[in-house]
């Protein structure tokens, strides 16, 4: 019987082998597109729809805000054409009615003023690198309302001209709104939260009966229940500010929805942490301060978050109890017979929507920002 067996030599590697970087397809703008676009046939069509949708609406948005657009001129005759783009003249000239609704012109630097120091205490608390977190806590939250409500009204033992909120509008009032509603109802949406999980059947039932009641009602209803029939509730000759009135229904109908948010983040807590902080020696306050709530807290940043930037938009509901916010300065700007063409409210509703969207995507990066910086899982 004949050996078939081949004679093979060995060869042996007497030193590495450079390394080879991967195929061109794999990597860079190429690799991206073959693994997320375009990895299969059914993704490549869908990819490509999705391309020919974005590419017809990027283009007409385009043509209309930039290339068939007027710059200048004064009065809407100049947007009396035909085939013509945004107005942006209307808005350069109504920019100021926009920002302070029917505040006296000559008082600007009073909300401005008002604006910056605001701005300056976020910042200051928002940034991680800078240290003293509970004083400026304690300066943005307490003591800066109170400055900027004397600051922006006036009157009194200020020594400024009094300006009463019938005369606030525009972007200040909106920004008014939703800090005030998003700041007050935070720590009752809290405390609504520990109450409905308390075992205190009267404490559970108050809670549970107010979230239920305030999350069954349209926001619009709550701000005409609180415009119009809470005075009929009052003693005669009482007599609340508008303004006031819609801030009270904003907070309660927001806490009873961040109520439940910050109630999913205590249930998603494992038990353990309870077991925890028991076998501490913790008692009810110290464990839910210290253990359960920033755990909770921390879990439910998005919840949050989207409740801050609904109410954000919410805020042109107000418009209902005869309030004029940005969106209802815009409205009442289209109204006027100097500035009257077809493109002219398209493009005040486009700069109200542009407000809108920068503020409202500057809250959810600085809370993705806060998610990964507040991570401490460990990740593969």
């Amino acid at each position: 019987m004949a050996d078939t067996t081949k004679n093979s030599a060995l060869y042996v590697r007497s030193e590495m082998a450079p390394d080879m970087p991967p195929p061109v397809r794999t990597q860079g703008v190429v690799g991206w597109l073959r693994a997320n676009m375009f990895s299969s046939v059914g993704n490549s069509i869908l990819s490509l729809l999705s391309i020919y949708v974005i590419y017809l609406a990027a283009t007409g948005i385009y043509n209309f805000t930039i290339v068939n657009a007027i710059w200048q001129g004064d009065g809407g005759a100049v947007c009396r054409v035909e085939n013509v783009g945004a107005c942006w003249p209307y808005v350069g000239n109504r920019l100021t009615f926009f920002i302070y609704g029917f505040y006296p012109d000559t008082e600007y630097w009073r909300p401005n003023l008002a604006f910056a120091i605001g701005g300056i205490l976020l910042f200051l608390l928002a940034t991680p690198q800078i240290p003293g977190k509970i004083i400026w806590g304690v300066l943005f939250l307490v003591v800066y309302p109170v400055i900027t409500f004397f600051l922006v009204h006036g009157g009194g033992f200020t020594g400024l001209e009094a300006v009463p909120t019938e005369k606030w509008g525009g972007l200040m009032l909106t920004l008014v709104v939703a800090v005030t509603g998003i700041v007050a109802s935070f720590p009752i949406g809290v405390v609504l939260a520990l109450g409905r999980r308390s075992k205190m059947p009267l404490v559970r039932s108050v809670c549970v009966v107010f979230i239920e009641l305030w999350r069954g009602v349209p926001l619009i209803t709550v701000l005409f229940m609180a415009s119009v029939m809470l005075p009929l509730f009052l003693p005669e000759g009482t007599n609340f500010d508008k303004l006031v009135r819609a801030l009270v229904g904003v907070t309660l109908f927001t806490a009873a929805y961040t109520a439940e948010v910050v109630r999913g983040g205590l249930q998603a807590i494992p038990k353990g942490q309870f077991e925890a902080a028991d076998a501490l020696g913790l008692n009810y306050f110290q464990a839910t301060m210290l253990i359960t709530l920033p755990q909770a807290l921390k879990i439910v940043i998005p919840g949050i978050v989207n409740n801050s930037i609904s109410l954000f938009k919410d805020t042109t509901l107000v418009s209902i109890v005869g309030l004029v916010d940005l969106l209802g300065a815009v409205r009442a700007g289209t109204a006027t017979g100097t500035w009257s063409a077809p493109t002219i409210p398209v493009t005040g509703y486009l700069f109200a929507a542009t407000i809108f969207w920068v503020f409202s995507f500057a809250m959810s990066r600085y809370s993705q920002y806060m998610e990964r910086r507040l991570d401490t899982g460990h990740k593969s």
